[in-house]
């Protein structure tokens, strides 16, 4: 048996192959960038589980995670993504998701990609700790507060610093796998 961080072992099929396949891999694609950046946002107050189990409703809902049409979502289809039981049907989140579409394209174009602002903020390599457990991974870093203050300064939502300290583990930005997990790569 495999030997995984504390956070998703016993957890359902679906979370450890999140674990295993997904969590703190250096992600380049724009639009992985903007899924984890709508579903980090949509777990605020809530746990990972709840959002990895509506990941394929988030996928329906928000036209595979296209930031140009999410981006242009009028508020007819606000309304009904407010009524669908597959995502988190908070007003404030759904709104945050499209405003964010919004300001993503504007970084897009003012930096050519996403991936290349949001790998500005750890000096182009994903930060490799070492932690011994999972109660030794900080929430939050200068580096998610600087990401934080940064979007927030360019009108993005959700993105508080734990929230984007969460987001850069999941996008690999830092490799937060604990050293006695097989995935923990020195």
């Amino acid at each position: 048996m495999k030997k995984r961080c504390a956070w998703c072992e016993g957890t359902f099929e679906a979370y450890e192959k999140y674990h295993d396949e997904e969590w703190g891999i250096p992600v380049h694609d724009d639009r992985i960038h903007f899924e984890f950046l709508i579903l980090e946002g949509a777990q605020a107050g809530l746990n990972w589980a709840t959002i990895l189990k509506k990941r394929d409703g988030y996928k329906k809902a928000f036209a595979n995670f296209d930031a140009t049409v999410v981006a242009k979502y009028p508020q007819s289809k606000i309304d009904e993504l407010l009524q669908d039981p597959s995502i988190i049907r908070n007003k404030l989140k759904v709104n945050g998701a499209v405003i964010n579409a919004q300001k993503f394209l504007e970084v897009q174009k003012e930096f050519g990609s996403f991936d290349k602002y949001i790998w500005s903020f750890v000096g182009g390599k994903p930060i490799v700790n070492a932690w011994k457990t999972m109660s030794d991974v900080p929430a939050t870093t200068p580096e998610s507060d600087a990401l934080s203050k940064d979007l927030k300064k360019r009108g993005f939502k959700f993105v508080g610093s734990t929230i984007m300290y969460a987001y850069m583990q999941a996008c690999g930005l830092v490799n937060d796998h604990t050293v006695d997990c097989f995935r923990y790569e020195p």
